[in-house]
């Protein structure tokens, strides 16, 4: 029987670290000197001729250039190797046609992150009840929220331990990433039905058998009106800032406002996905959606110089509506939650199901006569409902006439089409 199957499972516990001021400066140094690492592995990568690019030489050059380099020091030397590591396996991403060429990593768009490969390096202790210690390499005993148990002291084993972590740092300041390995029971087959699923920017989830998931906006009145102020000031300091002069301490507060107010809304939005997503894999068995290609859906409408487009602040919005509402997030989450609790998730083509009738499957120009109305103009049906229940119910339907695109129980990876590889990489 599949409950006496036992499988391995790797996830991540993200709690928020308690650092000092010059605990924040230290991790804030290591995490500009990954930076520059990769920044400098990428130049060397781009330099050497092919059949010089090998582990032992970049290996080598990378300890030269920490004994050359004072401030490349302050990185632990675990933390490089990952680097090193991370560097690697960005090139057979790309090789493999799973993403593009690795590139330079900016300041302003980089987020902050030092590796912690090693996890016995963590030495992770439990104080209390709300709070724990680890070790961070060259920081020092940190304290830390504990919101989730760790398999940590005899709870610790070969199959159930901390395999290393990751220092991320937002809007809210430094947390750590534990990458935590365990031994599970291999779930039953979910006994749910089957459900198909489309998203939207006016109603975010709605499902085939009526059943619609909505949320508010993710500030308060308030919380808007101060972030458009915080905004504005920004926008007159920056104004009138002379060419070449360094940001002002309190240009630097204004922004880091904004920052928190941004990764409040994130936080909110992050709590309804999470909750909407187990609601849905904890019911239904089988959930179908759209294999949507979002990156050409919020393409810029402004066109060129000869041939400029249409309706180009309507389209900006329409795409800042679009990524706001996260749906690759929302389906990725789908994804491992369904198989956490042996259901499946399937993709099927996206194209006509908002045009499309459910009930006679045949799309007739002007059935769809507003964003939530659907009436069927094709003689002699004459079918008429909510338009997002409608194209629900057309993807359920693509999924039980055979048309499943890609089957993504676990964590599924779509390959992007081969290409040829790069001439920095050959």
């Amino acid at each position: 029987m599949s409950h006496n199957i036992l499988v391995k499972r790797q996830f991540g516990h993200r709690a928020r670290l308690a650092l000092s001021p010059a605990g924040v400066r230290a991790a804030d140094d290591q995490a500009h000197a990954a930076r520059t690492m990769w920044n400098l592995l990428h130049a060397w990568w781009r330099m050497m001729p092919k059949e010089k690019r090998t582990l032992a030489n970049v290996d080598a050059a990378i300890r030269q250039a920490r004994q050359d380099i004072d401030f490349l020091a302050v990185l632990p030397a675990q933390a490089a190797q990952a680097v090193l590591k991370t560097y690697f396996q960005a090139w057979k991403n790309c090789w493999d046609g799973r993403a593009d060429a690795p590139n330079f990593k900016g300041r302003p768009r980089t987020v902050m992150s030092v590796d912690i490969p090693q996890g016995l390096d963590l030495n992770i202790t439990r104080v209390h009840r709300r709070w724990g210690m680890v070790n961070i390499p060259k920081v020092g005993r940190v304290r830390f929220r504990w919101t989730q148990d760790l398999p940590v002291g005899k709870r610790a084993g070969a199959e159930n331990r901390i395999t290393g972590a990751r220092l991320v740092k937002d809007a809210l300041g430094w947390h750590i990433a534990f990458r935590v390995q365990t031994l599970e029971v291999k779930p039953d087959p979910h006994q749910g039905p089957d459900v198909g699923i489309d998203v939207g920017v006016i109603v975010p989830i709605a499902l085939s058998d009526g059943e619609t998931y909505e949320h508010g906006e993710w500030l308060t009145g308030k919380e808007q009106a101060r972030l458009l102020h915080l905004e504005q000031r920004a926008a007159q300091r920056k104004r009138h800032r002379r060419p070449g002069e360094c940001t002002s301490r309190r240009l630097h507060r204004t922004y880091d406002q904004i920052a928190g107010l941004r990764a409040k809304a994130k936080r909110r939005a992050l709590d309804w996905q999470h909750q909407t997503t187990t609601a849905i894999a904890r019911t239904y068995g089988t959930v179908v959606v759209e294999a949507l290609t979002i990156t050409n859906m919020v393409k810029s409408a402004r066109g060129t110089i000869e041939e400029p487009g249409k309706s180009v602040a309507q389209k900006s919005g329409l795409n800042r509506s679009i990524s706001q509402e996260a749906w690759g997030r929302t389906v990725t989450m789908l994804t491992y939650k369904t198989a956490h609790l042996g259901g499946t998730l399937v993709k099927v083509p996206a194209p006509g199901t908002s045009r499309r009738c459910s009930a006679c499957g045949f799309t007739t120009p002007g059935s769809r006569e507003s964003q939530a109305v659907f009436v069927c103009r094709s003689p002699g049906c004459g079918w008429s409902g909510n338009a997002d229940h409608n194209a629900a119910r057309n993807v359920l339907h693509l999924y039980r006439m055979g048309l499943a695109l890609v089957p993504a129980a676990g964590r599924a990876v779509v390959r992007r089409a081969k290409r040829v590889k790069p001439a920095a990489a050959r």
